[in-house]
This record gives structure tokens, sequence and C-alpha cells, in this order.
């Protein structure tokens, strides 16, 4: 029989309580840090984004939303044009807005103008879909109303299906619901599968010319629209439960994790019809170059797609996939590894991997806005997923938003610049909105980024 000692009993008993002394302040300092970013990054998301923006942006004449303003966020004498993924990005940011304060009564009065720009003057009532450009007043531009694109329609159905869940407007619903359809019948590729990214007026899709040198994206599919597609679906299959829109948006998830995800761990950008790669890889460098609109790596894009790819699988049932966890992780780490600034943090917007180089090089290293809201979103999801190891994704959640805060945040005139002034000190003169930024991937950011820091606290 085993015999111990009174002083060795204590000392094990001692161990035991300083592990467990040590185990609760660690869990207390995480709560600690957990909080103070949840302080931080809400009064960015109200203050800095939201409360910038709206009423400002309201166009109470014309209907819709102002999208130009200058650097000190005043509104510019250009002609407002409006364009469908600026339009139906603010009316999801107002009903964001609303559902996280009720109390503010202006994100109501937002949706509402929102919404009913969207039906009355960017439907195209005559052939159905939404056209690309219009006017301030809501008159098609002649320039821009022969074309349409999957991917503008993709974010008028997450603007307003995100409508509906905030207002509980049926027309709302009923408007989503046509788009869809209306995608189902002249985008969808029923060979193939996916959507046509480009399509005429009628909606007849845009063919590229076989062998016709070009830099232009007229005419194939691309993982753009395709995550967008899979995030619209995935919005609208959270409130309308029809067993075709299960399917595409099965469809669409599978097609971005096993087909457009390369195995290093990124997107390919570019497809023939039949999903074929568009690449210049075995060109010179300079064709390359001169192609790169078609065949880069976009740091950005992929740590968007590692968050729609979790958030899909969380909306078809299928929880913590082992298969997409590690799809999206591996997009993740392939993006920190080669294209993420070590020392000050931010995401490089492109690169390439050249030849037989087994390390891709940055070919643009500036650091968009958008880029870095994303990047710090999938940072701490995966965080969330793997506390410990040897990326230690919570410091560099850390990091990721004190580069955003010292150099993308504009703390004296609201919102964030357009690219982080370390790569680029003039962007604090560029505008603060155009038809390409209003305030959609911070705003979804840090909205995540929030409900998921209160799971540590």
């Amino acid at each position: 029989m085993l015999k111990f000692s009174s002083s060795l009993i204590l000392i094990c008993f001692l161990g035991i309580v300083n592990i467990a002394e040590g185990q609760e302040k660690s869990k207390k300092n995480q709560r600690d840090w957990a909080e103070s970013y949840s302080i931080a990054l809400e009064q960015n998301l109200r203050g800095n984004l939201l409360e910038s923006w709206y009423p400002k942006a309201f166009d109470f004449d014309s209907g819709g939303f102002f999208s130009d303003f200058d650097y000190v966020f005043e509104l510019k004498s250009s002609p407002q044009k409006k364009f469908i993924v600026t339009q139906s990005r603010h009316l999801w940011s107002n009903s964001i807005g609303h559902q996280l304060y009720p109390e503010t009564e202006h994100y109501s009065i937002g949706m509402k103008l929102g919404f009913q720009f969207l039906r009355d003057k960017m439907w195209d009532k005559e052939y159905g879909g939404f056209y690309q450009l219009v006017n301030r007043s809501g008159q098609p531009i002649a320039e821009a109303s022969s074309t349409k694109t999957a991917y503008g329609n993709s974010f008028a159905i997450y603007a307003l299906a995100t409508y509906f869940a905030s207002s509980q407007d049926s027309a709302g619903l009923d408007l989503a619901i046509r788009t869809f359809n209306w995608l189902e019948k002249h985008s969808h590729d029923k060979n193939h599968k996916g959507y046509f990214q480009h399509l005429d007026r009628e909606g007849k899709p845009i063919k590229r010319p076989i062998d016709e040198p070009t830099t232009s994206d007229i005419g194939y599919k691309d993982q753009n629209s395709s995550i967008h597609l899979l995030e619209a679906f995935t919005a609208l299959y959270e409130v309308w439960k029809d067993p075709l829109l299960k399917m595409r948006l099965e469809e669409m998830f599978f097609l971005v994790r096993d087909q457009i995800t390369h195995d290093r761990g990124h997107l390919i950008l570019f497809f023939e019809a039949d999903w074929t790669p568009v690449s210049f890889a075995d060109q010179e460098e300079e064709v390359i170059l001169q192609h790169r609109k078609l065949d880069h790596i976009s740091f950005g894009h992929d740590v968007e797609t590692a968050f729609l790819l979790m958030e899909a699988a969380q909306t078809l049932g299928l929880g913590d996939d082992p298969v997409t966890l590690a799809k999206s992780k591996k997009m993740l780490d392939h993006a920190l590894e080669f294209g993420w600034d070590r020392e000050l943090g931010g995401f490089y917007d492109e690169g390439y991997y050249f030849g037989e180089e087994a390390v891709p090089r940055i070919i643009k290293d500036s650091k968009n806005w958008w880029a870095q809201a994303e990047g710090m979103n999938a940072i701490l999801m995966m965080g969330l997923y793997f506390s410990d190891g040897p990326n230690d994704y919570l410091n560099k959640f850390q990091k990721q938003w004190a580069y955003i805060d010292a150099y993308l945040v504009d703390h004296e005139n609201g919102d964030w610049y357009s690219g982080g002034k370390d790569k680029q000190p003039s962007i604090v003169k560029a505008d603060k909105g155009h038809a390409w930024k209003g305030n959609y991937h911070q705003v979804r950011s840090l909205k995540h980024s929030i409900k998921m820091l209160e799971k540590l606290h």
C-alpha cells in the first residue's frame, strides 16, 4: 500500500490550487481584453461608420442614397449616379443598423428609402432584373442600362433578404424571390452549374469571343460574383426555406469550396464556362502582369471567402464541417503567411506565383480598406476555433485591429480611408464615398467580430 507524507499531499494540493488560480487569471485576462475590444469595435461601428454615413447619405428628394462624398465627408457636387451594388449595400447597412440599434429612428427611414428606390427605380419593369446604373432620379443611363450582372443582382438579394429580416415587410422578401427567380431563368448555367456574370438587358448571357486576346473580364465566370451569390443565397435561405434555393445554395457552396479554391489555399479569379481556370502562369512575366486583372492572388477575397464558407455551412446545417473548416483555415493561413505585413499588420492587395517559385511575390503592396476589415473578421473567427497553435490568431486579431485603427480609421472626419496610409500617405485626401466605397465590409466585419468577442467575455 502506497503511503504519502502530509507535506507531499500539501505540495500537490498547493500545486493544483496554483494551476486553478492561473487558469482563472488567464480566463479573466481574456475576458478583460475581449470586453475592451468589443467596446472599441462597437464605438467604431456605431459612431465612425453608421453615424458618419446616415442620415447624411439619405436622398430624400430622389430616393435611395447619395454615394459620392469627399475626404472630409461633404456631399460632392457630382451627378450622384446610383449603382445597384452601392444602393443595395446601403440598404443592407441600414437594415443592420435597425437590428442593432432599433431605438435610432433614422435606420428605419433609411431602410424604406433604400427598398423603395430598388423596387420603383432600379428594377427593370420590362425585362426584369436590376439595372446596373441609373441617374440620381432613377432613370436608366443609356450607356450602362444595356447590361446586367449576377454580381449586382446578388447584392440586391442580400440587401432585400436582410431588409425583410429587419422590417418584416413582405414586399422586400417578394422582390428578393423575384430576383432569385430571374437569375435562375437567365443567369444560371444548367450545363456546368454556377452563374454567368455578364448579361444583356433581356438577360441573355454575354459570351466571350473564342480565342480573342483581351484583358477584359467580360464573358468569364468569376470568383467574385460566385462568393457573393453564396452570401446572398445564405441570407435569403435564412428567411425563405425554399427547396430550389437550398439546391442553389449547396451548388454555390461546393463550387466555391472545391472548384474555385486552389489547392495552395487561394481563390482562382476567372473561368471559362466549363470552369476551366483562366491562367497566364506559363507566359512571360510581362504578359502575366498585363493580365493581372484576370489572374493573381487576391488576399482580401481569400480571407473574405474563408468566412463566407463557414457562414454558409452553418446555414446549410453542416455545423463546423471539418472539410470546410480546413479549407477556410488554409486560405487564411496562406494569406497570413504570404500576404500579411508581419511588422505593422494589414493584408497586401495582390500576389502571384511566378514560374516554379514556391513563394508568391507581392505585386501590389497597397492595403485596401475592405480587405483589412475582412481579414480581421476571419482571423478572429479562426481564433475561436484554434486558440492555441503557431498562428496565434487572437494576437494577430489584436495586431490587425491596431493597424486598422492607426492607418485606416479617420478619427476626425469619420469612416475609413480607402487604403492604408502607411503605403499610400496621400490616401487621406481621397474621397470617402464613391460607387465602390460605402461601409458594407466594415459594418459586416465589426458586427460579426463583436458577436464573436462576446463568446470570450
